[in-house]
Parts: structure tokens; sequence; C-alpha cells
């Protein structure tokens, strides 16, 4: 995906509006907006509402920045990978199957940028727009967007959407909440979070696999096809298996890396190794630990919770090596200094990938918003030691 120059210049006129709107709310020397609380520190730009750091103790007692990103700010505008890092893509987070839905039998038709799908509503999605600031004090920050109706092709009537962020006690909090004002329209958001609890300073690998990953809640997933969209069915993992994360509590992220299966396991015609699918969350407890993702290297855990019926688990089979390491936080100098295969995970809390057009899941009273009805998620990250 390559930004045109008209792109950019757009872009950096409406970073420049955004400045005027929000120059109550200044950012920190580094064009930053910084929270925290005991034990967290993190940072944030307007565009995207992205999440640019998060740094929370690990085993040394030392501050550790875990979710991949860049130093120099400028560069999530024009970075022609657009990994969506950290940021909140919207109106309709991952895949719309053949770029077509329907609501009340009018069909619409969606901007293809993934193979035969939509990705991510496009792209003009909210991950490369530059959201309002619209609330800050020491511990919270919100950003605010106004989608106008068919700004990504095919998503009618206008939605205002706003995200809180928040930290207290190593928590990281978010809530998203959206209304659609005048028509019936999808809406399905996530905080798009990249993590690698090392920061790419294990000097035995840059690699994800040696984090555990436990799922407890999480035997079923959605079966999909080559392009990795749900075909629709339901399977349950067998303990052991390579889509098994709920069996035990100390299954390595990688522990399917011999199987022959493992390579092809999230499609591509056996070109995408690893995972980038949906686990559905079945019979949690309220407020219960619904993942938990770990390393021993740095001895930091994250313990997710959410209000979601599910999450995207993707291992960064697309990273190819080409893009650096940008962050004076992270890396070891000449090693680990690429973002490669498998060197890291997004982990997303979502309603189920393209629910839209699968009524037999249904999803669609909670995936379609008519006038004056508003969607809301709510998830958090807490931070502590293995």
């Amino acid at each position: 995906m390559r930004f045109s120059t008209t792109f950019i210049m757009a872009a950096v006129a409406q970073a420049a509006a955004v400045v005027r709107q929000t120059e109550g709310f200044a950012p920190g020397a580094d064009g930053k907006y910084t929270i925290s609380a005991p034990g967290i520190k993190a940072q944030f730009i307007p565009y995207g509402a992205t999440l640019t750091n998060l740094f929370v103790r690990d085993k040394n007692g030392d501050d550790i920045d875990v979710v991949l990103g860049y130093d120099d700010i400028d560069y999530y505008p024009v970075d022609p990978g657009h990994p969506v890092y950290n940021a909140i893509p919207g109106r309709y987070a991952n895949r719309i199957g053949n770029g077509k839905y329907s609501i009340d039998g009018v069909e619409y038709t969606t901007q293809k940028n993934d193979g035969d799908n939509t990705l991510h509503s496009g792209t003009n999605n909210w991950s490369f727009r530059f959201w309002e600031v619209t609330a800050l004090s020491e511990d919270s920050i919100t950003f605010s967007i106004l989608d106008k109706s068919n700004s990504s092709q095919g998503f009618f009537g206008d939605v205002k959407s706003s995200v809180t962020y928040s930290v207290t006690d190593s928590t990281w909090k978010i809530k998203i909440t959206a209304d659609s004002l005048d028509q019936k329209t999808p809406i399905l958001l996530t905080q798009h979070t990249y993590f690698n609890l090392d920061a790419y300073r294990n000097p035995a690998t840059s690699l994800i696999w040696d984090h555990t990953l436990h799922l407890p809640y999480s035997s079923r997933y959605l079966e999909a096809d080559q392009g990795a969209l749900p075909t629709g069915k339901i399977l349950t993992a067998a303990p052991g298996s390579i889509n098994d994360f709920a069996s035990s509590a100390n299954l390595k992220f990688g522990h399917s890396r011999d199987d022959p299966k493992f390579q092809g396991n999230c499609g591509a015609n056996g070109a995408c190794e690893g995972y980038n699918g949906y686990w559905l969350i079945e019979d949690a407890p309220e407020d219960a630990v619904v993942l938990t993702l770990a390393s021993e290297f740095s001895g930091v855990k994250a313990e997710l919770r959410t209000d979601q019926p599910g999450v995207v688990i993707y291992s960064c089979s697309w990273m190819d090596g080409s893009a650096d390491v940008k962050k004076s936080t992270q890396g070891l100098g000449e090693k680990n200094n690429k973002v490669v295969k498998s060197s890291c995970v997004a982990i997303e809390a979502q309603d189920y990938p393209d629910g839209i057009n699968k009524p037999e899941w249904g999803r669609l009273e909670k995936q379609i918003f008519g006038p004056g009805e508003r969607y809301v998620q709510e998830t958090s990250w807490t931070f502590g030691l293995v």
C-alpha cells in the first residue's frame, strides 16, 4: 500500500487543522501526549488515535516499551506499509467479504483493499485520519472523530466516535463509543495493539514464539479461508493442536512450530506462518482475565479483560524485515533492528469479523446500528510479572 503526494499533502493539512482545534491540549516537546500512573506510562498522537509507546516494569524493575511504533511521529502518516500500529481502524474493523454487505435488502459496495475483501474499511479508514483531542488529564486522554457519510467507500450515514484511554495501577483501559447519527450503518471497532514484550532486546531472538499465550475461555475459533476471511464455520481446537491456547497456561505461542501445517495455518496458500484469526471468548465470568501474554525473558505478563465476544490474533507474518525497529526504546543496536516475520503479535478485542455477512452467527444487532444507537466497547490490559 503506497501513498500519493496528494494524500500526504492532505494529511499534513489535516494535521495542522487538528492542532488548531485542540490547541488547548498541548502535547509534549516530542509531539506526544503522555498519561501515567504507578507502574505504567502511555503516549499517544492524534493520528489514528494511536498509542505510540507503552512503558511497564520488567523483572529487573526497569521501564520497558512493549508496543511497536516509531520515535518520529511524522512517519506514521507516510509509512508506506501502514501496519495500523496501535490505532483505531473503523468504522468496521477487520474484513468484509467480497467488499459487500446488505442492510434491509439494500446492497452496499466497499473498497477492496485486501484481495477480494475489504480490510479495516479501506484506505481512508479511521487509522489514516487525525482525531481531535477532546479531554486530557494526568492519567486519561480522549480522542474524538466525526466520520462523515461515505468518507470510506460504502459506509453511509454520519458516525461520531470517541476513545478514552486511561491508566491506573499498571493497567491501561480503553473505552470506545460510536454513535450512528442518521441512518443504519455497520460499526465494529478495536484497538489494534502490537506487542513484543521483550522490546526486541532478547539477544537470543526477536521472534515472538517464546512468549506464552493463554486463552482459558477460547477453545473455539472461526475457520478462515486462504484470504483470512471467516467461512462461517466455528471449529474447536483439540488440546495440543496448532490453534489450541485454552488447554494449558504454559503453552508457548509457537508450541506448534514443528507441525508441518504451521506454515500456512493462517492461509495465503501456505505463505502465512502462524496466526491471523479469531478466537471466541465463551462462558467467561464477569471481569475475568480472558487472555494472558507473557515473556520469560522480560518477565512481563499482560492480562486482557474485555466485554467483547472474542479476539483477533495476528502473529505478524507479513512483516518482511524491510522495516526498521524505529524506536530508541527498543532493539539492540545492530541486532534485532528489523521488524521481521513473527517478531510481534497484534491482539484485537472485537466482535466477529464479517459478522454482517454471516447472519447464522446472530451478530447483526451487535454490528449494525440505527440512528440514535450507540456502540460501546470496554477493554483493559493489566501488566505484572510472570
